[in-house]
């Protein structure tokens, strides 16, 4: 089979036409083109009024040999490349060891769990927070009630963080064995819709990842693996040799409940402050890392699709706009939009009281009124939270803690029409733009609830990013603070072998440690974690 790729069709191209474009290209009688499948497709809108389908496509020939010599210097014609997943162990029949221990169940810690079920090592999973169904019903008593349980809410509980987003499934990570598709493979099978695989940006949208959250339990159960709701770890049980190393040897619940393992997966997600507070104090090497920090803004949908789309606007096939925006600000700060919400809503994601944060969050449909962004500034430790290793979640809490009383320390929060924040004054009313926080919120000043040199810099990018996208610093646009949960604030640090650099048996995973961002780069690590933590335990002499 041939895998071609950079076919351009028009936007409204009749079906058929894909499979003349392949014959096309490989110079074939349509009657030698035996199959043809779309692997990935997307769109090119950068001449927005003539936008272009971009295919790659799975192709079966008559004399494919001959075909492929022809075509020898061409890298768009190439032989499909085998991209089925090979589990590198397999726990023995009958053996003798302690089960490993995964301690959170967002999208890490989820493909953690099933690989090393699928690898038959029966692993135990730890949630602090609920299962997703109930979950979702304590998060819904801070949206609609300004009741906040604080481990059970949009940073806690199955399914992560991830599970109120726009459930993104792709990143940048480099992907040489596939194992993104081994993720979106098991997503299609515990019911996401099969056009994620192909889609060359898929999303899943939080209502269909509670179900497929769900299923994919189902199937770790099914393989002998065992979860453990409302289980918060509170200590590690860390043994030091004669030689000074240090082996984990079990951990603690606050129930009181000691489980014995020599296996420990850290998959807590980038919110687990009282975790990271644990680790620091257990000796386990902690390392600040930078983040960004910034505000939510909210655009009619409308505008960002005719800006982006232009008399296309609307297309079914294309959907909702998205965007992606950089500005290097003269303060020598950067600003960037981040994790874009097409048709979606911003939402309350505090893990914490007497704190606002918010997020982005769409469902498949994308149908919302507004479009949202975070609009965010880079920060570093070096030069703004030079405290320590825990000295960024300190400065996280001071701007949560200043958004809390900004609206009015009621949970709502606080927000600043676009054309008030620019030009330096409050905003002590709404225009044409309605906001989709809830439960409710302030229209006010925001300065406070950033750093001087945060506010400065976003006033400069809005004014550039409306010469980039019309409209996007429209007046009436919205800005809801604060949006601090970019990334982990840390890192645990990991070696080659997957596990602590001074902690044997604990693998640090996922976003949590500062090793993944969103759901697929953080599901594809929790299968590397799963991989390196089987050799260890099936074949303790491999190389990872």
């Amino acid at each position: 089979m041939l895998r071609l790729t950079q076919i351009s069709l028009p936007l409204n191209h009749p079906p058929e036409a894909i499979a003349k474009a392949a014959a096309s290209r490989l110079r074939i009688r349509p009657e030698n083109l035996i199959s043809c499948t779309v692997f990935r497709q997307a769109h090119d809108a950068r001449k927005k009024n003539a936008i272009l389908r971009i295919y790659t496509l799975d192709v079966e020939v008559n004399d494919e040999p001959a075909i492929l010599e022809r075509f020898a210097d061409d890298p768009s014609i190439k032989q499909t490349p085998d991209m089925a997943y090979q589990f590198v162990a397999h726990a023995p029949e009958n053996t003798n060891h302690q089960r490993p221990l995964v301690i959170g169940a967002g999208p890490c810690g989820l493909f953690t769990a099933l690989l090393l079920a699928q690898m038959g090592l029966k692993p135990i999973i730890l949630e602090r927070g609920k299962a997703v169904k109930q979950r979702t019903q304590d998060t819904w008593g801070l949206w609609k009630k300004s009741i906040l349980d604080p481990e059970s809410n949009v940073q806690f509980g199955e399914g992560g963080a991830g599970t109120f987003s726009d459930g993104k499934l792709y990143s940048q990570v480099k992907d040489r064995r596939f194992l993104g598709r081994k993720v979106l493979t098991e997503f299609v099978k515990a019911g996401a819709p099969p056009e994620i695989l192909i889609d060359a940006h898929p999303h899943i949208g939080t209502f269909k990842l509670v179900k497929i959250v769900e299923s994919i339990r189902a199937q770790i159960e099914s393989l002998g693996g065992e979860y453990r709701f409302e289980s918060r770890v509170t200590d590690l049980d860390i043994q030091t040799k004669t030689d000074g190393t240090r082996q984990i040897q079990g951990l603690t619940l606050a129930n009181g409940d000691h489980i014995k393992s020599n296996h420990i997966v850290l998959a807590v997600g980038h919110s687990a402050r009282d975790t990271f507070e644990m680790l620091h104090d257990q000796g386990v090497y902690i390392e600040a890392k930078p983040f960004s920090l910034g505000f939510r803004i909210e655009h009619p949908q409308s505008i960002i699709d005719a800006a982006r789309f232009g008399k296309n606007a609307g297309n079914p096939v294309l959907g909702a706009a998205d965007y992606k925006l950089v500005h290097h600000a003269s303060n020598g700060r950067d600003v960037y939009s981040f994790c874009m919400c097409p048709g979606g809503t911003v939402v309350a994601a505090t893990s914490e009281k007497n704190c606002v944060v918010t997020n982005g969050m769409s469902q498949y449909s994308r149908a919302e009124r507004n479009a949202n962004a975070g609009i965010v500034v880079g920060i570093t430790p070096e030069q703004d939270y030079p405290g320590g290793p825990l000295a960024g979640i300190e400065y996280q809490r001071k701007w949560e803690s200043a958004a809390y009383i900004a609206g009015g320390s009621t949970y709502a929060a606080p927000v600043q029409r676009v054309g008030d924040f620019i030009a330096g004054r409050p905003s002590t009313s709404l225009g044409q733009v309605i906001p989709s926080y809830t439960p409710a919120v302030l229209p006010t000043d925001l300065t406070p609830c950033l750093p001087d040199f945060a506010i400065e810099a976003i006033r400069e990018a809005l004014t550039i990013f409306g010469q980039k996208i019309r409209g996007y610093d429209m007046p009436d646009a919205i800005l809801t603070a604060v949006e601090t949960r970019t990334s982990s604030p840390i890192r645990i640090t990991r070696g080659k072998d997957f596990q602590s650099i001074n902690t044997r048996g604990l693998y640090p995973a996922g976003e949590g440690a500062g090793y993944a961002g969103g759901i697929l780069s953080s599901a594809i690590d929790g299968i590397k974690i799963a991989e390196a933590l089987a050799q260890s335990i099936t074949n303790p002499l491999a190389k990872i």
